[in-house]
């Protein structure tokens, strides 16, 4: 295993939902990732049946004197995260260059833990919000309280640096306009929202469009400014309308395209209200997951659905480490890591080189 591999496999990719109406029957998670990210399927040797779970490695990485190290993703086969695990419910098993198969690797004796990921790891949550003419009329108030929820369920509590998130909005300028720059600060996020007013904008028009290709752009320079600090990153573009694209700036194709085209770990959700809204449109646009209100009253439980899957998302990277029993001499071993959860299992396997490797890893 090579040290810091920082391009892994991904967030999440495909797809979802359909019309306008009651919230809590406007939504769907249909997504199926099927990516192992830099790992590989389990040698059939073990007798291990098919994923029901699947453990995308985002990053392995080993530290002396005999210290593994893997980032991984865990999602279930339809692409739903799973957060909340414990490094009981893992089992690693290692093969050496004298073993017909591979065997197991005690938990206790290789101290295997769930370890904080803020040393190798950056999600930042691009909120951006459509303040146009017809939200600032007819909606602002509700939008405000449900964008303040949104930060309260996404935001860790305490914060933490792996975690961001900036505000974006938009309106019918080729602009797409800074309200809150990228901060781990709930309290910042809220009272940015709050002094959002009625005459912030200074065009009634709206470029949808123009916002989504935009935000990609940022999205994608903060991956790459995290790559290149040796972290792996992470996006997630939630975007919030209440019509179509009215400003014509853009095409709806060039917009797609930059979704379609994105790094793999960009995560796209929309929020649609009304009945204005294009739904079609928005779920190509929110390829992750996308929610639709039938009216104002409903925006905060849509709004809530979405940070729900955000969080859980950002929640789903572990960083798995334990201390390898093989050591220097032995060269490339294979090793295989079972997850076991609510009656699933999954099993990735990959590759280290324990050249150095010594006892004393703690």
């Amino acid at each position: 295993m090579k040290n810091a591999f920082l391009y892994g496999a991904a967030l999440l990719i495909l797809l979802l939902l359909s019309s306008c109406g009651n919230a809590d029957d406007d939504v769907s998670f249909d997504i199926n990732q099927r990516e192992l990210g830099l790992g590989e399927e389990p040698d059939r040797c073990l007798g291990f049946e098919d994923n029901e779970l699947l453990l995308s490695i985002q990053d392995e990485f080993t530290t002396l004197p005999g210290k593994v190290s893997i980032l991984f993703k865990v999602s279930d086969l339809m692409g739903n995260p799973i957060s909340g695990l414990t490094a009981n419910q893992f089992t690693v098993y290692e093969q050496g260059r004298n073993d017909d198969c591979f065997n197991t690797i005690s938990s206790s004796e290789s101290q295997a833990r769930i370890s904080p990921n803020t040393q190798v790891f950056s999600n930042t949550t691009l909120l951006v919000l459509d303040l146009s003419n017809s939200v600032l009329e007819s909606s602002l108030t509700e939008l405000k309280s449900a964008a303040s929820s949104f930060v309260d369920n996404v935001m860790p509590n305490p914060e933490t640096e792996a975690f961001s998130m900036a505000i974006y909005w938009f309106d019918g300028e080729d602009v797409l306009h800074l309200l809150q720059p990228q901060t781990s600060s709930s309290v910042a996020l809220k009272n940015s929202i709050d002094g959002i007013t009625a005459d912030i904008s200074g065009d009634p028009s709206t470029d949808l469009y123009g916002a989504v290709i935009k935000s990609t752009d940022i999205a994608e320079d903060l991956i790459q400014a995290s790559n290149d600090a040796s972290r792996i990153g992470a996006a997630s573009i939630v975007l919030f309308t209440d019509g179509t694209d009215q400003a014509s700036r853009y095409s709806e194709e060039s917009a797609l395209d930059a979704v379609a085209n994105a790094n793999r770990n960009i995560s796209y959700f929309t929020i649609g209200l009304g009945s204005e809204i294009d739904a079609d449109v928005l779920a190509d646009i929110g390829k992750t997951a996308s929610v639709f209100a039938g009216n104002k009253e409903e925006l905060e439980t849509t709004f809530n659905q979405i940070s729900q899957r955000v969080s859980e998302l950002a929640s789903s990277f572990y960083l798995f480490e334990y201390c390898t029993p093989k050591r220097d001499g032995s060269g490339n071993n294979n090793l295989i890591i079972q997850l076991q959860y609510n009656n699933l299992s999954g099993a990735v396997q990959t590759e280290f080189n324990a050249n150095g490797f010594t006892g004393g890893c703690q």
